[in-house]
């Protein structure tokens, strides 16, 4: 069993590091808020650090899933960054979405420390975090991706080293990307059911077993006609996600029209009062059109 740091406990950090703990590893978190690191500690044991730096403070492996760039370069090389805590031949894992280029600056910085730094961007939202089913896509050095992989592989059905460093957030980009036309599809398709006077169920039972059927169509379908958004994947997020993927796009030439469609859709939904609500929202955007 290894030592390790949890940096983030959020709906997807909290449960991971509770299955690492639950399979024997020696945790120890570390929380912005310090009163959820210590509800995570009164719930499931391990010890609870006050900064990053203690927290990796002789630790195999750390592990984050914070915010954003701002919050990961932080928890790294911040003052009390983590990375001044790691011994030699420690492996940091990442699994916030972030841009390929924070990562590159981390990859270095943490080389330079003469520890590995592995790009582990996650997707699977908060069931697949509480169920250990998340998919891993990781970018890094190939001996410190073997050496985290069983690590990884407690809370994950798949993870996969996809090449060299920031391979990883470049993949994760490319799910975003997918999601954001899938959810949009799903949510013309359900209104265009509802003003077609259709059963929104029946509809999704026919044509979720054809070519249509997707894990958006499976676990959205319901609370989309339902109208129901407090759960799942926040809009905020998949803006600031879909913001890279735009970013990245105008860096190596790709064209991606339906996601920056997409994308100003969604801030339609958050001038709605909807930052916080589900990306399945989108179909309440539809709804306020008519």
């Amino acid at each position: 069993m290894a030592k390790l740091a949890f940096l983030g406990l959020g709906v997807m950090g909290a449960p991971m590091a509770g299955h690492l703990k639950k399979a024997g590893h020696d945790v120890t978190v570390y929380n912005r808020t310090t009163s959820k690191a210590q509800n995570w500690v009164d719930d499931h044991g391990g010890a609870l650090a006050k900064t990053p730096f203690e927290a990796a403070k002789g630790a195999d492996f750390v592990i984050s899933c914070v915010g954003n760039d701002d919050d990961l370069r932080s928890v790294c090389t911040g003052d009390q960054g983590a990375f001044k805590g790691m011994t030699g031949g420690a492996i940091f894992i990442d699994h916030t979405t972030v841009s390929a280029q924070v990562t590159a600056e981390l990859y270095a910085a943490a080389d330079a420390a003469q520890i590995s730094f592995v790009d582990a961007p996650i997707s699977g939202g908060q069931a697949g975090a509480e169920n250990g089913a998340l998919s891993i896509m990781c970018g890094g050095d190939q001996g410190a991706y073997d050496r985290a992989l069983p690590i990884m592989e407690v809370y994950s059905k798949i993870c996969r080293r996809i090449g060299e460093s920031g391979a990883g957030q470049k993949t994760k980009m490319c799910n975003q990307i997918a999601i954001a036309g899938l959810v949009q599809g799903l949510s013309e398709a359900l209104h265009f059911a509802e003003k077609a006077g259709l059963d929104g169920r029946a509809v999704v039972e026919v044509i979720s077993q054809g070519a249509a059927g997707s894990w958006q169509m499976a676990n959205r379908y319901e609370t989309m006609l339902d109208d129901k958004f407090d759960h799942g994947f926040a809009v905020d997020w998949m803006r600031k996600d879909l913001g890279i993927c735009l970013d990245t796009a105008d860096e190596n030439g790709a064209s991606l029209p339906v996601t920056a469609l997409v994308d100003q859709f969604y801030k339609d939904v958050q001038k709605q009062g909807g930052g916080r609500w589900d990306t399945s929202s989108l179909i309440k955007r539809l709804r306020a059109l008519g």
